[in-house]
């Protein structure tokens, strides 16, 4: 069928303008409006429809200005910097060979209403891209509205219902009883959307709201009342024309040929890089390239949401029958249910199957309640199941599965062939502004409620064992449970092929991770157990000594934990500054409250030096000890995939990420983190590598060839920004230029980076604008950074990871900062991300021959630590070495330094 665009070109002008950041090129030309408009525009043209137009205000007045002398009289005139916008996005519009239309005597929506009920008329289907709610009224079979910035669809009586309680035809009526305050149409007063709708629901048109207006009682009734003698002329003003006099059909607006030369230069002038880079081949790297952020609002499928059939496996019969069902699958989701939440000690309890959606059963092994049925030997079971799930060719499918795979290797299954896991499938679509259990998924994406485990069990303290629960409340549990797996699977599976770079990231990166991570979390990790012991007490030492001296600095004793106390003998007594607040408004006792008063009085430092002391004696010296697994001798972490936004790997019980590195008690810690007897700890680490993914992904000469050249970054960048030999710079420029380097990365401002260096915010100023000078790529990334952001929702990573902004477009500044500075670090931190378990994923196929000389036991930040037998340290190095720096190609070199030692401190 052939489709037509008809695009609300002056609209999208003025919404661009408002909803994006007011951005300028190198020559200080205003850009953020028509970056929007161009995207848009971009977005259009890969459907490649077959008509399409580009519809704008033309000048002078209009047949509506004859009917209301005051239309549009409240709008103020259009600001310079939006005017500056105009001719250049005719010019792109023109050179993109789209037919632009402007008709005098009418407005947009009137050339827009005409073609599109003449196409509709045709048989052509219509889309309207615009995102004024007047053009509602057109929604019919053939025509449909389209926002390209929120990405919501109108294409039904029953869409436009849903969006604004009436149906497309009664939109004027809708609109004239409202009346609008932008175009100063009068409505009536007082009366917004829900009033507007429940009348036309109880009357059906303006014509009976008017004729039964006496029978509306109150306030509102009075103002109906008021308004009934120019409400027929607000109808009139709100009703979009579908009969102009054009000189031309919808079949007359085919594309023409683009203009590339000319595209290019304008691309080029104003910045769009992307836009460049699609047209050239050529431009930066790693920006989105899809046309909108993937919908969250997806309404769930009504045939998701219904109630499967579970049944109980207790007999061998029913069981063979099942196995042979399993063994002829091509994919089944599965379910271990266990007494415990930790994998390393849990015992099964039973397994759930699901082969098809609707049907599912749970085979208990281990109830042990009172009168509980006699249940299949767990023996025969397991070694029935063995041959199938250690089978590669026969898919399994699970939610949240490395707990699952962790269970069942402990329990003489070695899990094959685990395809999909549903909670990996959701964090890949949208990592942000969602959770991942399956109670959340469901919900959201099947409209289904599924039993809570504390439905079957209970909660707190009178909590039972799953052991424990009857067996017909654990089969519709269970089995639930891997059947919403496998209705989940189902639903990212369609959403993902949907996204080819989603689906990629997904299969490349986190599926085959999960093998990886479910490995090196059974390794463990050795730990000297004496050592932390001794850290204990000499911390518990000290800590009371520095508690004395926080008594005598005071002059008295007070609670160093008690945030009331602090506050009244900081703030009150000493009468220090406020600098930061709590959300109550306050004034704050935390960490960086404190840290921004440390330089003004000792009693802050010395509180902050009891805290550091206090947390690690209680996070990781006293704790870890505890943590020692009774059957392994070892620490074993669990690492979340679904975690950090950014797709960075967290890890719990114990949190490895968090341990200090820049402190000698933090380094400490790392020496209790010990190799065997003939083995030892080697580390292997990224060199700066969000820095290198910043060259990668600005394409600046002068930050690339620091790295080409293999110097000293931060010492060539100092030499660049203040105009120096490289060997004549000294330490302060070189600190400087380190603070600037990484700063810049988490949207460091001249505020942050004076309070660094200790200058005044002038200077830093000044330092930051040498080298953004010197560095002119590295700005402009972060400008198109921050404006494809707030154009997307997102930014990606180098390999296509979308990283979900939620705040981007935030109406209060501080959470709309904060996510700008996300938008141009998240892709540096995301790809870092991606690399290090790309790497991850090559040195474990490399590690598989000999899993028995070296095993990879922890991933930390950009660090992957190893256990190595003494006389295999030389084999391993460069092999880890060489399989680091080549998971990716970037424009710059990738650099893994390594260290060997007895603990991981030393190695590090």
């Amino acid at each position: 069928m052939t489709r037509l665009v008809l695009i609300d070109g002056s609209s999208y002008l003025f919404r661009a303008y408002h909803a994006l950041p007011k951005l300028s090129n190198d020559l200080g030309e205003p850009t953020g409006a028509l970056f929007g408009v161009v995207n848009m525009l971009r977005g259009h043209l890969k459907e490649q429809p077959d008509l399409l137009a580009f519809v704008v205000d033309a000048s002078g007045p209009t047949f509506r200005d004859d009917l209301y002398a005051e239309y549009k009289a409240n709008r103020p005139p259009m600001p310079e910097d939006l005017r500056a916008q105009v001719e250049p996005m005719m010019q792109i519009v023109e050179a993109l060979g789209i037919p632009v239309l402007r008709v005098s005597g009418v407005e947009a929506d009137d050339v827009i209403g005409t073609l599109a009920l003449q196409a509709a008329e045709q048989g052509i289907e219509v889309t309207i891209s615009t995102g004024d709610k007047d053009f509602a009224q057109l929604v019919r079979p053939g025509v449909r509205l389209v926002n390209t910035m929120s990405g919501s669809v109108l294409d039904s009586d029953a869409a436009v219902e849903a969006k604004f309680g009436v149906k497309a035809a009664q939109i004027v009526d809708y609109l004239a009883l409202m009346g609008d305050s932008v175009d100063n149409v009068p409505g009536v007063d007082k009366c917004g959307p829900k009033t507007a709708a429940k009348w036309l629901g109880q009357y059906g048109d303006l014509d009976t709201v008017m004729a039964r207006a006496d029978d509306i009682g109150g306030k509102i009734g009075e103002n109906l009342r008021a308004a009934l003698d120019r409400l027929p002329l607000s109808r009139q003003l709100v009703t979009i024309k579908t009969d102009v006099e054009l000189g031309q059909g919808p079949q007359d607006l085919a594309r023409r040929e683009p203009q590339r030369d000319e595209l290019i230069a304008l691309y080029s002038r104003y910045g769009f890089n992307q836009a460049l880079r699609e047209l050239t081949g050529e431009g930066p790297a790693g920006k989105p390239t899809a046309t909108r952020p993937a919908a969250m609002d997806e309404r769930p499928d009504p045939a998701m949401a219904v109630k499967g059939q579970y049944h109980c496996v207790v007999d061998l019969d029913t069981f063979n029958v099942w196995l042979d069902r399993l063994a002829k699958a091509d994919a089944f989701a599965f379910d271990c249910e266990t007494d415990a939440l930790d994998a390393m000690q849990a015992n099964l309890v039973g397994l759930s199957f699901a082969i098809e959606c609707g049907e599912a059963i749970y085979i208990p092994l281990q109830h042990r309640y009172p009168g509980a049925p006699t249940q299949l030997a767990a023996e025969t079971v397991l070694g029935a199941l063995k041959p199938l799930l250690e089978n590669p060719a026969i898919g399994k499918i699970g939610q949240h599965g490395k707990y699952d795979l962790h269970v069942l290797r402990r329990h003489g299954i070695d899990v094959q062939g685990y395809r999909d896991d549903s909670m990996l499938a959701s964090f890949v679509w949208h990592s942000a502004g969602l959770r991942h259990d399956m109670d959340t998924l469901a919900k959201r994406f099947l409209g289904y409620d599924t039993i809570k485990f504390e439905d079957v069990c209970g909660k707190g303290a009178r909590q039972i064992s799953f052991a424990d629960v009857d067996l017909e409340q654990a089969t519709a549990y269970a089995a639930e449970d891997a059947d919403i797996t496998l209705r989940l699977n189902q639903v990212f599976k369609r959403k993902l092929e949907g996204e080819p770079g989603l689906e990629k990231v997904y299969r490349d990166i986190e599926m085959p991770l999960v093998e990886v991570l479910t490995r090196m979390e059974a390794n463990g990790v050795l730990i000297d157990a004496e050592e932390l012991r001794r850290q204990t007490r000499d911390l518990s030492k000290r800590g009371l000594q520095v508690q004395e001296q926080a008594y005598a600095v005071a002059g008295r004793k007070f609670n160093l934990d008690s945030t009331k106390q602090l506050q009244a003998l900081l703030y009150d007594e000493l009468g220090l500054p406020v600098l930061v607040k709590t959300p109550k408004g306050q004034p704050s006792t935390n960490e960086d409250a404190l840290e921004a008063i440390a330089d003004q009085h000792e009693l802050p430092r010395l509180i902050l030096e009891h805290r550091s002391m206090a947390k690690l004696r209680s996070t990781y010296t006293e704790k870890l000890p505890e943590m020692i697994n009774t059957d392994t001798g070892r620490v074993h972490t669990s690492y979340n995939q679904a975690g950090a936004a950014t797709g960075r790997l967290s890890s719990t019980d114990p949190n490895l990420q968090n341990i200090p590195i820049r402190t000698e008690d933090g380094r400490r810690i790392r020496t209790a983190f010990i190799a065997p007897e003939g083995r030892r700890i080697v580390a292997c680490d990224y060199s700066q590598i969000e820095l290198r993914i910043m060259a990668h992904l600005s394409e600046d000469p002068g930050l690339m060839a620091a790295f080409e050249s293999g110097q000293d970054v931060h010492r060539a960048t100092a030499a660049e920004v203040f105009g120096v030999p490289l060997e004549q710079v000294d330490s302060g420029q070189r600190r400087a230029a380190k603070a600037i380097n990484f700063g810049l990365m988490y949207g460091m401002g001249a505020f942050t980076l004076a309070q660094q260096l200790g200058i005044k915010r002038g200077e830093a100023q000044d330092y930051i604008a040498l080298y953004f000078r010197r560095y002119p790529g590295v700005q402009r990334f972060m400008e198109g950074a921050r404006m494809q952001a707030h154009q997307y929702g997102y930014v990606e990573t180098v390999f296509g990871r979308r990283l979900h902004l939620m705040e981007i477009n935030s109406r209060r500044h501080a959470q709309r900062a904060g996510a700008e500075r996300a938008a141009i670090n998240a892709p540096m931190q995301g790809s870092a991300a991606d690399i290090i378990k790309l790497a991850m994923r090559s040195v474990h196929d490399w590690l598989i021959p000999h899993a028995d000389k070296a095993m990879m036991i922890m991933q930390v930040h950009d660090e992957l630590v190893f256990e190595v037998d003494t006389d295999f340290v030389d084999t391993l190095l460069p092999e880890v070495k060489q399989r680091m720096q080549a998971a990716v190609k970037l424009r710059v070199p990738l650099v893994v330094d390594a260290g060997v030692g007895v603990n991981w401190d030393e190695a590090h």
